[in-house]
């Protein structure tokens, strides 16, 4: 496989048409070695328009998907991120290639190990502090901050999430249940105010240890 013009077709065939169209997301998601991120019994789907098993029920969400996040978050360079799920660490690299901080938590060890190998070798370690936790309730350790992405569904975002923003602060998170989760982006407007905007409809593994919805006996 020709892994430049695979990347190329990945990003000018399933990232821009999806109405991914900031130049910036478009010339970091050509430039980052995704295939660096994806396990290797799946090499072969490193920029397929698909979901990519991470293990421990987890997944790589589709390029597409990767792109309106973060063309949503309008990362700038002396941003504060904070990311909710490290996962494979693509997101992270793309965080931290984009911003000036980026703290990443996850609850499971191996993809913080995993992940923090992968930013070494990509140069990026020294923009990220890894950390692993139970952030299903909030992570204010570090904020306020300028983004926070939240890679794991929620049922609702804990207002613990929208008081870590700075006014101005922007928000990545997909709220709802099967099969009708939407991506969402919250902005802070003010000590006491939010905007929200959808993005797309998707389906996303429940954060770990985040609330269910509530089932209804009959």
């Amino acid at each position: 496989m020709n892994i430049e013009k695979a990347r190329f077709n990945m990003v000018e065939q399933q990232v821009r048409p999806w109405d991914v169209l900031d130049g910036r997301v478009l010339d970091l998601m050509a430039s980052l070695p995704r295939e660096q991120f994806v396990p290797p019994e799946y090499q072969q789907l490193a920029f397929a328009d698909v979901r990519i098993p991470l293990g421990h029920g987890q997944e790589m969400q589709p390029p597409r998907e990767e792109g309106r996040l973060l063309q949503a978050l309008n990362v700038q360079p002396s941003d504060t991120a904070l990311e909710i799920g490290t996962g494979s660490g693509y997101v992270t690299a793309l965080l931290a290639s984009a911003a000036r901080q980026v703290f990443s938590v996850d609850i499971i060890p191996e993809f913080v190990t995993s992940a923090q190998a992968k930013l070494n070798s990509l140069g990026l370690a020294s923009k990220v502090t890894l950390e692993v936790g139970d952030a299903s309730a909030g992570w204010d350790h570090y904020g306020p901050y300028d983004v926070i992405a939240i890679t794991g569904s929620l049922v609702a975002v804990p207002e613990s999430y929208k008081r870590s923003l700075k006014i101005g602060g922007r928000l990545f998170c997909i709220e709802g249940d099967q099969p009708a989760m939407t991506a969402k982006l919250i902005s802070r407007t003010g000590e006491q105010s939010w905007s929200e905007t959808s993005l797309f409809e998707t389906v996303v593994a429940r954060l770990i240890n985040a609330p269910h919805s509530p089932q209804f006996q009959f």
